[in-house]
């Protein structure tokens, strides 16, 4: 470490701060089903996330690898395009965190590297059949496999236990669903340590790697994997709220059955990607099991207007980043001075991010409220027509309509005349 300077120091600590952003921005993806249900407290449920969390860092590199020297080629990049990268990734994860929508930090990180690298050495810096194979497919791949296990796995939850009545025998389920929850909602945090810390790593060595401290193909030294799985716990431990808010309440209504079958698909495909060095994104994992696990419950619904703001995000994620990590590049080329503008940028734009969030906060206390206008599904114009025409009720015995209607009033001299009844 004696060889680092000042400006990849920089990148390092700027690295450590998108990692910190990963873990509370995807802190929903293990635990947002868990709260949501009452499986466990809000405040225990991040808690136990961010220990997993720590441990899953140290289980694997194959996901490190394939961003340190798989998507970007290491010749000819400069230590500022790593900066700029994660200042585009950084910047798309807290806005998105700001409006409580479940994007991918994964895809802002590769968005931001991908147009920091065109920006300075040009499209032939990307290695193109990489991004395909293990980006984009895996992006498409990822939450439908997802979500089509745990539907599968939900119409096979209530199918077994359909013919439960006894109320005792149905509380007794309704804990062990539970008691799955917790356990398969470790073993998320598990997968997201191994799958979402190992992209810190990845870009760290790549920042190592362009400024001569590692030689090209080596794997994360020991102190990149503890900073990283530090950073990425601290920040699942402090807990993104609003996306746990979406995530629980906002696209359906889970029972613990379904929260168990969420979650144990989602963690399947996370530690089986993570194996085969598949840099998918947890939260498009995660998210389309939510969904399945909504559809696949008789009588549930997906509530479609948050999730397809949600999909609208996954969609602008790559292109927004790389934009900002483009523009963040073509300010880093032009000196010290651009870097330095750069940087106060980022800082800026966070707090300025922090300060909005301020206005309507959302943390534990409140995060299971259902008043939030994301939770409740818009009623289409038909409906809201047939309501107002609706005509009044008809049904019940008409009630005694008989009243008495006052005379008028009556000369002095007029002897008084009985009040007329109708």
């Amino acid at each position: 470490m004696e060889h680092i300077t000042l400006l990849l120091a920089i990148v390092v600590v700027t690295a450590l701060v998108f990692d910190f952003t990963n873990g509370f921005h995807d802190t929903a993806n293990a635990m947002a089903t868990t709260i949501s249900t009452g499986a466990m407290k809000p405040k225990t449920a991040v808690a136990m996330s961010a220990v997993l969390n720590l441990i899953g860092a140290f289980l694997s590199v194959e996901v490190a690898k394939t961003i340190s020297g798989g998507i970007v080629n290491e010749d000819g990049i400069r230590t500022e395009v790593i900066f700029a990268a994660l200042v585009g990734a950084i910047l798309w994860n807290l806005l998105t965190w700001l409006v409580g929508l479940p994007s991918s930090s994964s895809h802002a990180l590769f968005g931001g590297l991908i147009g920091a690298a065109v920006m300075s050495a040009g499209w032939s810096s990307i290695n193109g059949g990489t991004v395909v194979t293990k980006v984009l497919l895996p992006a498409i791949a990822a939450p439908l496999v997802a979500g089509l296990a745990a539907m599968l796995a939900t119409r096979l939850t209530y199918r077994i236990n359909r013919n439960v009545t006894d109320p005792n025998q149905q509380k007794s389920t309704a804990k062990g669903y539970r008691a799955g929850q917790i356990a398969s909602a470790g073993l998320v945090s598990l997968a997201h340590g191994t799958n979402d810390a190992q992209k810190t790593m990845g870009i760290i060595t790549l920042a190592l790697v362009t400024g001569g401290v590692l030689a090209p193909g080596s794997n994360p030294p020991m102190w990149v994997i503890v900073s990283a799985g530090i950073a990425i716990a601290l920040g699942t431990y402090l807990g993104g709220w609003r996306i746990i808010r979406t995530m629980g309440k906002g696209l359906t209504d889970l029972q613990p059955p379904q929260g168990f079958a969420a979650q144990t698909s989602a963690a399947t495909v996370i530690l089986a990607s993570s194996h085969l060095g598949f840099s998918l994104s947890t939260t498009q994992s995660c998210s389309g099991a939510v969904m399945g696990a909504g559809l696949g419950r008789k009588g549930g619904v997906v509530r479609w207007s948050t999730a397809t703001r949600m999909f609208v995000a996954w969609g602008l994620t790559l292109p927004a980043a790389g934009l900002v990590g483009a523009g963040a590049e073509f300010l880093t080329k032009q000196g010290p001075w651009g870097i330095a503008v750069t940087a106060v940028i980022l800082v800026g734009g966070s707090f300025a991010i922090w300060l909005a969030s301020r206005r309507q906060p959302v943390d534990h206390t409140n995060v299971n409220d259902t008043e939030d206008a994301t939770v409740d599904e818009p009623q289409g114009v038909v409906t809201t027509a047939m309501a107002a025409v609706a005509p009044p009720p008809t049904a019940g015995a008409v009630p005694d309509l008989s009243t008495t209607i006052p005379a008028p009033a009556s000369a002095p001299d007029d002897t008084a005349r009985p009040a007329a009844t109708v």
